[in-house]
């Protein structure tokens, strides 16, 4: 009996587009390798261009050591990924978009990890975040995965919103937007009073990206991506960025004790909880993505270190596990494309039927799992070094890695053995192995797992110790050997393994446990995270019907109490102090025309007639123009006089299509008040404004700059008119395309509709 595709998949051979957009990340990593040699000699690669100079930024890029190393593991992946899919996603409807996506992702990565400036850097951030959104929710038409895009959407949004003000308080704090810069400034911000809070926001950028607790519940709901899309995210690259913005900012921000204390706990939990909660799942993606929680965790809590062994750990593990979970993602992909499922429970005895993905998924948990020969071994070895060296905690940082690499001792176990061994379920019976270009990268990656092991040095030499030396510069020695002798780390190395076997032996009754405690458990992230959504809807909704309930009065009175709060309270508390009243040295006729408009704009507000309000308006504004030509405007004046008469002329017209003056209902007189309250505020508002402008000193930079250009350049004498028609003619086509619109409106407002014919439907 033949296994049943999954619906979501398309058998159709290779897809052309899928190999040649593979070509692009395997172009980039050939361009790699050719600066490679010079990296590693010490030399940092460094180009900028112009952006905003206004600001002083530019588009600053840089290659050292641990870009370099990112680099080549985003590309590469980035290849793999590709050439995967080119099967994988073969026949799709919308594969062009999918390459599209993946492809700006990988750009929006490189561009992380490669610029030299802060805000550039974010702009890459906010990237990532926007192109994970679309290849995690990629399935549309499913409503989970919709769902799970826009949680990941909300999460990494938050975090972002959090470093760009963790930018700005930078800024603020005297730091420099170059990375470059920050080798001799971590005294000074380290000092700086706004330290605590920089860290904190920067500290919020990292784990909403690499899902720390308690953040991380969106990378296992994210499994409803493409298979292809979770190893490249969310194994490789993408949960990475936030391990490298701590890096970044270890020289800046690191050695401090809220910066060591911080990163050890939330690194250690999240490394616990993600390991207990592999344990559950019967999905093998979600399996991963707990997996890969758990090596996230050790990430950031090596990194809390300020010893080389901790933060060579850090590095070492950070290849290890891109190298070891990309395979087994794609393999787990291989699996669910040939047998049209991912649950542990019915799966079992393919190493026959697909002996290829079984070596290349053997490779990668024994990896995992940290089995001698294998570059996961070297990995842990290092790792207990570096725990056991912590300057903060390092009983529990140990203890932390040890539980948490034996639970994914006992994971690895379950994924291999509960796979590949064993009886084969009757609905497997027809399963053969996949195409070629879906066993190329799980295949090589897996090799490579044993190629580094055996060759450590190399690695150490070429990759390692120029990625450390690029955030921690030492003079102490960087090494990775496969036997270190009989020592400490030796010992919890072979205790991992012991109690890694435990743990498979006794897998169903964990699976169970840690079941039972998710059921227990009276408040969890994800619940968190959903009540504060519910409560953001429902307050959504309320304000919404409170204010959207149709009365244009009641729009206009919240425009202007926002306007008033937003613009008002700030300026006032501010210019309290500093405004004066204006001396009036003017002439008797501006204080008639003063007592004209006020007259006139009492006429308005009293007026029980439409054409004593249509007098009294135009009063106020033909005042308006007499001011202006009294004190040197004639230009503004006129400028004032037609608008006002059109004005006129509209309400004139609109105006008594209205209902009649007199038999308008009375408001309640509270109603009236408070209107007036809201009134005299606007009024002093606006007055207050015109004062502060009249009385700052004023910048005549532009001014010189339109006095010398107006006749040279534009060849004209009169400068406003310059101004409108040559310096600013866009705005003034938008002035005049909104007056045309307006008076088109207008004319669609007084035309008087045509009686309909009942008997004559054409009319």
């Amino acid at each position: 009996m033949t296994a049943t595709k999954p619906n979501n998949q398309h058998d159709a051979g290779t897809s052309l587009l899928g190999l040649l957009s593979a070509t692009v990340p395997l172009l980039l990593f050939i361009g790699l390798c050719y600066l490679w040699p010079a990296v590693v000699r010490g030399h940092a690669f460094e180009c900028q261009w112009p952006w905003i100079q206004s600001l002083d930024l530019y588009l600053q890029f840089r290659l050292d050591g641990l870009s370099l190393l990112y680099c080549l593991i985003i590309t590469a992946a980035g290849f793999f990924v590709s050439l995967y899919s080119s099967s994988y996603m073969a026949g799709h409807p919308q594969i062009g978009r999918y390459f599209a996506f993946l492809n700006a992702f990988m750009i929006s990565m490189l561009g992380i990890v490669t610029a030299n400036n802060l805000l550039l850097l974010f702009v890459f951030w906010e990237g990532t975040t926007v192109f994970s959104y679309l290849l995690i929710g990629f399935d549309h038409e499913s409503n989970l995965a919709r769902d799970n895009a826009r949680q990941a959407i909300l999460i990494t949004s938050a975090g972002g919103l959090a470093l760009l003000m963790g930018i700005l308080l930078l800024k603020a704090a005297g730091a420099s937007f170059t990375l470059s810069d920050w080798v001799t400034a971590g005294d000074q911000i380290r000092q700086h009073a706004l330290y605590p809070a920089i860290f904190t926001a920067v500290l919020l950028g990292a784990m909403t990206k690499s899902a720390q607790f308690p953040f991380h519940f969106w990378l296992p709901n994210a499994m409803s991506a493409p298979t292809p899309v979770s190893a490249f995210l969310h194994a490789a690259t993408m949960v990475k960025a936030g391990i490298y913005l701590l890096m970044r900012f270890h020289p800046l921000l690191g050695g401090t004790q809220l910066w060591m204390t911080t990163l050890v706990i939330i690194g250690g939990t999240t490394a616990l909880w993600g390991a207990i909660q592999a344990l559950a799942p019967s999905d093998l993606k979600r399996v991963l993505a707990y997996t890969t929680m758990m090596a996230l965790g050790i990430l950031t809590m090596f990194l809390g270190g300020q010893t080389t062994p901790a933060l060579t750990a850090a590095t070492t593990f950070l290849l290890v596990h891109a190298l070891y979970k990309a395979s087994l993602f794609l393999a787990a992909g291989s699996i669910d494309h040939q047998t049209g499922t991912r649950q542990l429970d019915r799966l079992g005895g393919l190493w026959r039927a697909m002996p290829l993905t079984a070596t290349a998924v053997t490779a990668a948990t024994m990896s995992m799992a940290g089995f001698p020969l294998f570059f996961g071994f070297i990995g842990k070895e290092i790792m207990y070094k570096g725990a056991l060296t912590e300057t903060v905690f390092p009983v529990f940082a140990t203890t932390a890695a040890l539980l948490s690499n034996a639970l994914m001792t006992g994971v690895g176990g379950t994924i291999l053995l509960g796979v590949f061994f064993g009886s084969r379920p009757t609905a497997l019976a027809g399963v053969c192995e996949v195409p070629w270009t879906m066993r190329f990268g799980p295949s090589i990656m897996g090799g490579l797992t044993i190629l580094f092991g055996i060759f450590p040095g190399w690695i150490t030499t070429n990759l390692v110790q120029p990625a450390v030396l690029a955030f921690h510069p030492t003079r102490e020695g960087i090494r990775l050997q496969l036997f270190h002798g009989f020592n400490t780390p030796l010992l919890l190395s072979v205790i991992t393994l012991t109690l890694g076997g435990l743990v498979y032996l006794t897998r169903n009754q964990l699976r169970n446990g840690v079941a039972l405690l998710g059921q227990r458990l009276p408040v969890t992230s994800q619940r968190i995270y959903q009540f504060c959504l519910d409560l953001f809807t429902r307050t959504a909704e309320t304000v919404t019907r409170g204010l959207q309930n149709g009365s244009l009065t009641a729009y206009l009175t919240v425009i202007v109490l926002c306007m008033a709060a937003t613009v008002g309270w700030p300026w006032i508390g501010s210019a309290a102090a500093t405004l004066r009243l204006p001396m009036f040295n003017g002439s008797m006729e501006a204080v008639g025309l003063v007592l004209v408009i006020f007259t006139a704009t009492v006429v308005v507000v009293t007026a029980k007639s439409p054409l004593a309000a249509i007098c009294g308006l135009g009063g106020v504004g033909a005042g308006v123009a007499l001011i202006f030509l009294v004190f040197g405007a004639p230009d503004l004046a006129l400028t004032q006089l037609m608008v006002e008469t059109l004005t006129v002329i509209i309400v004139s017209l609109v105006l008594p299509r209205l209902p009649s003056l007199k038999n308008a209902k009375k408001r309640p007189m509270l109603h009236r008040i408070m209107t007036a309250a809201l009134c005299a505020v606007v009024g002093v508002l606006i007055t207050s404004l015109l004062m502060g402008v009249t009385q700052s000193p004023l910048d005549r930079s532009l001014t010189a700059f339109y006095e010398s250009k107006s006749y040279l350049a534009a060849h004209g004498r009169n400068i406003v008119n310059v101004i409108l028609v040559d310096f600013r003619a866009l705005d003034t086509l938008g002035e005049i395309t909104v007056v045309i619109l307006a008076a088109w409106a207008g004319i669609a407002l007084i035309r008087k509709p045509k009686e309909r014919n009942p008997c004559n439907p054409s009319s």
